[in-house]
Formats: structure tokens, C-alpha cells, sequence
């Protein structure tokens, strides 16, 4: 039977194979997906056109040989499944089957510690290089990362989190030599494209998971090394719209503080929550001055309301920094 077409993606197909299981059984395996994944899935059963028979019986066999070659992995390894596929289907088919299964397998770097307790882990990586540390926690769940940031030695996590920010794509090359390393311990991981970890989202991320005390540690540290990428962090952990989740004493301060022509570029286009928010802080004829001002200005260009946004977030930075307001997680009182 000839290969389904390539021009197929792996999402389509799967959604073909839940269309064809109905969606009884269908419900049954999206339940056991991210909400991401589940999300992508129905997407693209909503785009299907019509299938026809011949290409969902090409979908159903591939589908059935790819899960015939998982069981063999699981069974007796990569070689042993490709030597078990050879004897079946011979070696042409085999080298296919085998090419495309372990490409679509999306197997995680490091998946052997993201079941491991975050105190073992560190434990286990503590004595490693900086860079090796970075790229370990880049991979990890977010949730575990955080807790081994945390812990890390004071002069070490302020590297390790400059490293995390600093980080962009890395070679599967690097990423396995480092498993290497570990797989005395650990599992080893199949082999994959080029994997693309870290960045200063993965920092944002990671400092809000962690206390403010560490936090202000990073930053501060980034500050001193990095200062350019120390802002963009700052700039990323606090974006205009967060500006609802500030008390009302935080936004009459910040009000005070901000030009009223910036803050009506910045108002156009944001939603109903953050601008009754804002409203609600000023008297009665400020907001109708105000409104009639963002009427006057027309339509806006995106970037221009982005630039008087980001200028009102630096004032809120400006006056959490002097302690006048304050800005992020909520803390118990510290009592000095």
C-alpha cells in the first residue's frame, strides 16, 4: 500500500484517526492531553474537508504500523525494532517506518528528571558547569525549574538565571553530551532536531515562580552584568494590562506620575476591565477630558499605543523601585 502523502502534517492525520473512532473513543484519548494539544487537535478536525475512503484507509495503516513500531521500541529498544520490522516488512519498508516513527516521537530532553523530586535533581546538578545547569532547568517543567533556582547557591543562581536568559537554540549534539554524563543515573534520550529552550520568557517564567526575595536577587544580579537584558526581562514581567491586578491607592499614584496624553494613546484599544480600571481612579470630569481626547486622536497606530504603554509601565517601575507602590505576587508582611 502506497505512503500516505507527505503533505499530510502528523495533526492532521491524527485528527483523521479521531474523526474515523468517533468521538465516544475520541473523547476517551483527548483526555489524556494538555489542553494545548487538545485544543490543536480540534482545530484541525474542524478544518477537515471530506476524507475520502482510499485516504483514510491509507491513515488508518500507517497509523496501525507506526503503533506496530512503538511496541517493538518499547519492546527491545530503536535496533531491535528495526531489525523485528525488517523481518516483517523487509528493509526498505523498515528503514521508512522506523525514520518516520522515531521522527514523530517528540521525545523531551531531560524527560528522566521530570520525574524526580526538584531537591534531588539538585542535588545531582549542583556541582555542574553554570551553562550545563541552565540548559538542564530550561528543559524542565517550570514549576520544578523554579524550586531548584531557589536553592541554588547565592552566587551561582544569579548566573544560572543570566545564563537562562541569555540562551537561544541548542545543538542536539550539546544537549546529548550533557545526557551522557548523566545516564549512569539516568535515562538516556533519543536523539531529536534542534531543540530551542531558555530565552528571557523562560526567566519571566521562572521568576514568577519563585519568592520575591530571589527575585529582586536575580534581577539585581542581571542588573549589574546585563543591563540590557536585565530591562528586557523587567519590561516582560509587567505588561500594561497587568494594570488590573494593581489597588486602587497603586493606580492614583501612578496617574499622578504619567503624561494624560500618554495615557490616552495608551487606553486605545485595551479592554473594558483595564480602562474602567483607570476611569475609576479619576473624578468625573478627568475621565469625560480624557474620553473626549482619545476621540479626537482617531485611529491609532498599533506601534504608537504599545510606545505610550511602555512608558507608563516604566513609571509604575519607577515607583516600585522608590517603594511607593507596589507591583507583582502578594507576599505575608514581613515584620522588621
Amino acid at each position: 500500500m502506497r505512503r500516505v502523502s507527505s503533505e499530510l502534517t502528523y495533526r492532521k492525520k491524527a485528527a483523521i484517526i479521531l474523526a474515523v473512532l468517533g468521538s465516544e473513543v475520541a473523547a476517551g484519548i483527548l483526555r489524556h492531553l494538555s489542553d494545548e494539544q487538545v485544543e490543536s487537535l480540534l482545530l484541525e478536525i474542524a478544518r477537515l474537508d471530506k476524507v475520502t475512503p482510499e485516504l483514510r484507509e491509507k491513515i488508518v495503516d500507517e497509523f496501525h504500523r507506526l503503533a506496530q513500531a512503538q511496541d517493538f521500541i518499547a519492546e527491545g529498544g530503536v535496533e531491535s525494532a528495526r531489525k523485528t520490522l525488517a523481518a516483517a516488512f523487509g528493509d526498505d519498508k523498515a528503514g521508512e517506518m522506523m525514520g518516520r516513527i522515531v521522527g514523530a516521537m517528540q521525545i523531551v530532553p531531560f524527560e528522566f528528571l521530570r520525574r524526580t523530586d526538584p531537591l534531588q535533581v539538585l542535588s545531582f546538578i549542583q556541582d555542574e558547569h553554570p551553562q550545563t545547569i541552565a540548559l538542564i532547568l530550561a528543559f524542565l517543567p517550570m514549576s520544578q525549574a523554579a524550586t531548584i533556582l531557589a536553592k541554588l547557591p547565592t552566587d551561582l543562581r544569579g548566573d544560572v538565571a543570566e545564563r537562562i536568559a541569555m540562551m537561544e537554540q541548542t545543538p542536539p549534539e550539546v544537549v546529548r553530551k550533557i545526557e551522557a554524563v548523566l545516564e549512569k543515573k539516568m535515562s538516556s534520550v533519543i536523539n531529536q532536531e534542534m531543540s530551542k529552550a531558555g530565552g528571557p520568557k523562560a526567566l519571566v517564567d521562572l521568576l514568577s515562580r519563585v519568592d520575591r526575595s530571589t527575585e529582586r536577587l536575580i534581577l539585581d544580579n542581571l542588573s549589574e552584568n546585563n543591563p540590557e537584558m536585565a530591562e528586557t526581562v523587567k519590561n516582560m514581567m509587567f505588561v500594561f494590562e497587568d494594570i488590573v491586578t494593581l489597588d486602587d491607592r497603586a493606580i492614583q499614584a501612578i496617574l499622578k506620575d504619567v503624561d494624560v496624553k500618554d495615557l490616552g494613546t495608551a487606553l486605545k484599544g485595551v479592554s473594558d476591565e483595564v480602562s474602567e480600571k483607570v476611569f475609576s481612579n479619576m473624578s468625573e470630569r478627568a475621565v469625560n477630558m480624557l474620553k473626549e481626547d482619545m476621540e479626537f486622536m482617531g485611529p491609532v497606530k498599533v506601534r504608537i499605543v504599545e510606545e505610550a504603554q511602555q512608558k507608563i509601565v516604566a513609571s509604575i517601575r519607577r515607583l516600585e523601585e522608590s517603594g511607593e507602590i507596589s507591583v507583582g505576587r502578594e507576599e505575608e508582611d514581613v515584620l522588621v
